[in-house]
């Protein structure tokens, strides 16, 4: 962030939607910081950033891109953070106060501490079991031997009071839901166990497992909080895309020029101006002749919908073709809030498809071994009563589903590492379904697939127009759009002394238009800035005719090739589907073994041909990063982008390549990975169960020894899915 775009956060309005009051007076600052990405510039920054004066806690989330402050304002303000950071080489940018929800920070903390108080108490409660299952109470003497029996009652209690609540709350939601979870055998299990415990050291008669019950619950609670880590992996790894959302906006003044404002300072009547693949920051009506806009976070279609001069436009829409010109209607707190909102709850609402088939197997099972549960009871209090609370309280323990259900969390949060290490953010684990098995894989070719280049000395231009006004003009227009052909050319003019571009349009896939010195200009493929013409060159052009043409020199990425032939050893059949002509696409599809490719094509028409492959049954993936891929790639059964996409494209991307399209293999090895281990994981759970159950029932395990083997599965099901990583080495062998 430059010293004048820092400077701006120093008025008040926009400050306050950043900073966070604490009570001790101090201030709470998030900052999206995407250099987080290298860990030594993010301890750099974060030693750098403790050493100014007032900062008392500087706290990165690496995953998340994201940096939190603790600061005294008034010894340093926001706009000496954000200088700072730029000088340090690593750009911020202020994040919503309210994003800076302690929720996710609460259940972490509250899950660690009843992790360790379960740990620290069943350890204590295992050494005084210890000693007595060395010795007995005529060798230890009588009263020794019921002190240890009261000392593990003692330890068990911090356990079984404090770590194992969230167990009965679970237990008890879910039977008030009518249905039984993994938690209710748990729950039954853990206050039985105690409680016959409880009951045998006060008469002084009876076997005690106040150890067995400890360690149960303390496996159990390890299960659990790997599982609340990969929620919150997958949470922050989505908002590392979403909180590209800004809190400026331009608004159009009286004499035409633009000037960065808070978006908290706009009001009704106020005329913002938004570029394209902007969001539209509060609710307005439509002064543009025509534009078109992604309203998916409304309507749920991904689809571009065009409005025309006069159009209610909603906060929180996309713009597709543009840019915007937009009068207000209402005050835009409201629009923005909704928008972050549903955008915050799309990321957080998306779940693992493999966890939801789990849970629901897992409850399928625990009605089973209730009813198993019940009939040993029943079994044995009709044979030997004294025997019938042992083999009930085993068949439980030995039956819980805790592994089962451990199986889709321990995987997936493996695979979040590993992916994380090869540069891959995964927004949305349903992905990896997609992945794993092969299909279909639409890939851009513009900047996807290849990386575009102009050369200067090959431009031509028109007699009628001088070569410096062309490039000027070109370039003016270039600058309103993201695609990498634009900014190729963006790149010929520097910034400074660009001539004004005004009533521009940009249509997806096609080009700009704009009026320029009273000229209309167009810059685009042929048929759009000259309709007509063949030419397979960028061209300027106004009413009259082509002013310049500007030759594309296209050169594959480095690992175009290789990954193209890895897809398909995985399984995947590859196309390429563009907007530019017959012949660079050809010449691309060549090149890289592709035999399927489609040029000339629209948005529509890459969304169809998904929606085709879809309807035959196959699962399809979407490789693109321009905005003008958004649709494929919000319809495809995994998208893929480059971290560089526009905000539109990231946006729609369950997977963010960091490293290149050489992240998306390593994906496809890790999902592969994932999904074979996570079958190995549920085979293993069921084998064990289904090899134990019957000794339970028939009474010839007791409950020391069912809560011992219960943990030796859980973390048989944990060490197994640390073995998933970007090779495919694993043997199908549970």
């Amino acid at each position: 962030m430059s010293s004048t775009a820092a400077a701006l956060w120093s008025r008040p309005a926009l400050a306050a939607q950043a900073l966070r009051p604490r009570h001790d007076g101090r201030a709470e600052l998030g900052l999206r910081v995407p250099a987080l990405a290298d860990p030594r510039r993010a301890l750099r920054l974060e030693q750098s950033l403790c050493a100014l004066p007032g900062v008392t806690r500087v706290r990165p989330d690496i995953v998340a891109r994201r940096l939190r402050l603790v600061l005294d304002t008034s010894q340093t303000s926001l706009t000496a953070v954000l200088e700072h950071c730029a000088a340090s080489g690593c750009p911020a940018e202020p994040l919503p106060a309210h994003k800076l929800d302690d929720q996710r920070s609460r259940d972490a903390s509250a899950s660690l501490r009843r992790l360790l108080v379960a740990g620290l108490f069943a350890m204590q409660a295992m050494s005084f079991a210890l000693v007595l299952y060395l010795s007995d109470a005529a060798s230890l003497g009588a009263d020794a031997f019921h002190l240890f029996r009261w000392l593990g009652l003692l330890s068990a209690v911090p356990v079984v009071s404090y770590a194992a609540l969230p167990f009965y709350r679970h237990a008890l939601q879910q039977l008030r839901a009518g249905r039984a979870g993994i938690d209710v055998p748990v729950a039954i299990a853990v206050l039985a166990i105690f409680s016959a415990s409880v009951i045998a050291t006060v008469h002084g008669n009876g076997e005690v497992y106040f150890d067995s019950v400890s360690m149960f619950v303390f496996v159990l609670l390890i299960g659990r909080h790997l599982e609340l880590r990969a929620r919150h992996r997958q949470r922050a790894v989505g908002e590392a895309a979403l909180d590209a959302t800004p809190l400026v906006a331009e608004r159009r003044l009286a004499d035409g020029t633009l000037e960065v404002v808070a978006v908290a300072e706009l009001a009704p009547g106020d005329r913002v101006h938004v570029a394209e693949a902007g969001v539209v920051p509060a609710d307005g009506t439509l002064l543009n002749a025509r534009v078109a806009l992604d309203e998916s976070l409304w309507s749920g279609e991904s689809a571009a919908v065009s409005h025309s001069a006069g159009a209610a436009i909603r906060a929180g829409s996309l713009v597709l073709e543009g840019p915007l010109e937009l009068a207000l209607t209402r005050h835009p707190g409201e629009g923005t809030a909704a928008q972050l909102a549903a955008l915050s709850e799309q990321a957080a609402t998306e779940t693992d498809a493999t966890r939801a088939d789990s849970d629901a197997s897992a409850r399928r099972f625990v009605w089973r071994v209730l009813l198993l549960t019940l009939a040993t009871a029943l079994f044995w209090l009709w044979l030997d009563p004294g025997r019938a609370f042992d083999a009930t309280v085993a068949v439980i323990v030995v039956a819980c589903p805790c592994a089962f259900g451990l199986a889709a969390p321990a995987s997936l949060t493996r695979a979040l590492t590993v992916l994380s290490r090869a540069g891959v953010q995964l927004t949305r684990p349903r992905a990896l379904h997609c992945l794993a098995d092969g299909g279909h894989a639409l890939f851009d070719k513009t900047g996807t697939l290849t990386e575009p280049d102009i050369d200067a000395s090959a431009i031509e231009t028109a007699p009628r127009i001088a070569y410096e006004q062309a490039i000027a003009w070109a370039a003016a227009l270039a600058r309103e759009s993201r695609h990498p052909m634009a900014q190729a050319i963006a790149r010929l003019h520097p910034t400074a002394g660009l001539p004004h571009a005004d009533a521009v349009e940009t249509l997806a896939g096609n080009g700009v238009q704009a009026r320029i010195d009273g000229h209309r200009v167009r810059l685009g493929r042929a048929g759009f800035a000259a309709p007509g013409s063949s030419d397979d060159a960028l061209l300027l052009a106004d009413d009259d005719g082509v002013l310049a043409r500007f030759p594309i020199h296209e050169q594959l990425r480095t690992e175009a090739a290789s990954t193209i032939r890895a897809l398909k050893a995985h399984g995947f059949t590859p196309h390429i589907a563009s907007g530019d002509s017959p012949t660079r696409v050809a010449r691309v599809a060549a090149a890289l073994d592709v035999h399927d490719w489609r040029a000339r094509q629209t948005p529509a028409d890459k969304l169809a041909t998904i929606r085709q492959w879809q309807g035959d049954g196959h699962a399809t993936i979407a490789i693109g990063d321009g905005s003008n891929d958004a649709p494929a790639l919000a319809a495809a059964d995994a998208s893929v982008s480059l971290i560089g996409a526009t905000e539109l494209a990231r946006q729609h991307a369950d997977l963010l390549l960091g490293r290149g399209l050489a992240g998306l293999v390593a994906a496809c090895d890790t999902a592969r990975n994932t999904q074979r281990v996570l079958r190995q994981n549920r085979r293993w759970s069921l084998l064990y169960n289904l090899a134990a159950i019957p000794f339970a029932a028939a009474g010839l395990v007791p409950p020391w020894l069912a809560a011992i083997g219960m943990s030796l599965s859980s973390l048989a099901v944990v060490l197994n899915s640390l073995r998933i990583n970007t090779r495919g080495r694993q043997s199908d062998a549970p």
